[in-house]
């Protein structure tokens, strides 16, 4: 949480950064939660004597097994391959999809830096595109406009609290003949015309750190319904093997195969068991948050500086990993970064800013580790060399919530309400 403001800089009195009384005082539900039915599971994982997929088989089919089969119907997909996180998840379907080393890849300016440095990772190059100032996903119009014959694939992220315009970007990618990924980190249960995110590019990944809306502390996975692609990542995360169904007992689940060079990217059977109970309970907690974001829309209009992000035309159904409130660009940055200051010592959380750019992300450093790449992309690696101005604004101009505060009931959100209240009254707004 973030420490007190100077007293010096308080605009007014009584506000909790300065001293005053905090808008909340009692614990906010806990995240990440534990129920008694995934404690079960997991409990059973542990008694099963098998934590790995890589060891022996028991007699017992995998948790991983049960998790893939639950998350790809989910979905209405075919496959699922489970990773270690949301970056390997990413990696395996960049490998499966075999783009020409070197290639470009479309990547939002606005994003965790993971999924730029995962795509230079595997040998490809990240061109950094703005977004679109509305909805805070890639710019249709900016990604046409960086299209350039070396582009092979466009990575669309479903950002914060909604979905990418998946018609304009089917459209460019059909146009171009370039893979399209859907990066689903932030929009675990989103669905665009009825369809759930990651189903509808050539691949979805997902991540399952603690802070996403469906988490395991670490994990991830990656869905697609081709049987090609699936059959790939499921060797590129495994050292190049594949399930064997029904081995006998004591032998191996997984079958040496090595069609291509892979390497352990496995995700464990605890952690599986923790996703596979967690995810009985991501409809009715995405329920709850969309009803508190739905309070919170209304409430932030009747204060004439603060607004929500609005609905993309096409989401049908929304998920909030972050409920992102747009302070208007008549406030200047400095004095949002107070906001949000004392916004995190009245709520007791933090509530972090939305990512910084890519352009200029102390995380995004390929210049930094020369080594790790081929010399002859090192200088279209800089990310230095786009411009990405609404990313820069929108990072400057928004104050965000974490999701898990969206969970609670009418009591919550009016702390929710009241803590925005007195901040923007403080300031005037």
């Amino acid at each position: 949480m973030s420490e007190a403001l100077p007293l010096d800089k308080a605009p007014v009195a009584g506000l909790a950064a300065y001293g005053g009384a905090p808008v909340r005082t009692t614990p906010w539900p806990a995240w990440p939660p534990l129920d008694d039915e995934t404690e079960r599971i997991v409990l059973g994982a542990l008694r099963s004597g098998r934590w790995a997929i890589s060891e022996m088989h028991n007699g017992e089919e995998l948790y991983e097994r049960r998790f893939a089969r639950a998350f790809a119907k989910y979905h209405g997909a075919e496959y699922c391959v489970p990773t270690t996180s949301g970056t390997s998840a990413l990696t395996i379907a960049f490998e499966g999809l075999g783009l020409s080393r070197g290639a470009e890849v479309l990547v939002p300016g606005l994003t965790w830096v993971a999924c730029a440095s995962a795509v230079a990772g595997v040998g490809l190059v990240p061109v950094l595109v703005d977004v679109d100032p509305d909805t805070l996903c890639m710019s249709p119009e900016a990604a046409a406009a960086a299209v350039t014959p070396r582009t092979e694939a466009i990575l669309l992220v479903h950002y914060a609290c909604n979905t990418a315009d998946m018609d304009a970007f089917v459209e460019l990618a059909r146009r171009h003949g370039l893979a399209l990924i859907e990066d689903c980190a932030q929009a675990h249960g989103a669905e665009y015309r009825g369809r759930p995110v990651g189903t509808i590019g050539a691949v979805g990944t997902f991540s399952m750190q603690e802070s996403k809306v469906l988490t395991c502390g670490e994990g991830g996975a990656s869905i697609t319904s081709d049987p090609v692609l699936a059959g790939l990542m499921e060797q590129y995360r495994a050292d190049g093997r594949v399930y064997t169904d029904d081995p006998g007992l004591g032998e191996p689940n997984l079958r040496d195969l090595g069609d291509v060079q892979g390497r352990n990217l496995c995700l464990s059977e605890i952690h599986a068991a923790v996703l596979l109970g967690r995810l009985n309970h991501l409809e009715a907690e995405n329920e709850r948050r969309r009803e508190t974001a739905a309070l919170l829309d209304g409430f932030l209009t009747t204060i004439d500086a603060f607004s929500p992000v609005p609905l993309q035309e096409g989401c049908t159904k929304r998920t909030y990993y972050r409920y992102c409130i747009r302070v208007d660009d008549a406030v200047q940055p400095d004095e949002v970064e107070t906001m949000r200051t004392e916004l995190c010592r009245e709520l007791g959380v933090t509530c972090e800013p939305l990512h910084d750019p890519l352009n200029d992300c102390a995380l995004y450093n390929p210049m930094g580790s020369p080594q790790k790449y081929d010399p002859a992309l090192l200088g279209r690696l800089d990310p230095r060399g786009f411009e990405l101005p609404e990313s820069l604004r929108a990072r400057n101009q928004f104050l965000t919530l974490p999701h898990f505060l969206l969970l609670g009931d009418h009591d919550d959100f009016r702390d929710l309400r009241d803590a925005l209240r007195k901040i923007a009254d403080a300031h005037g707004l």
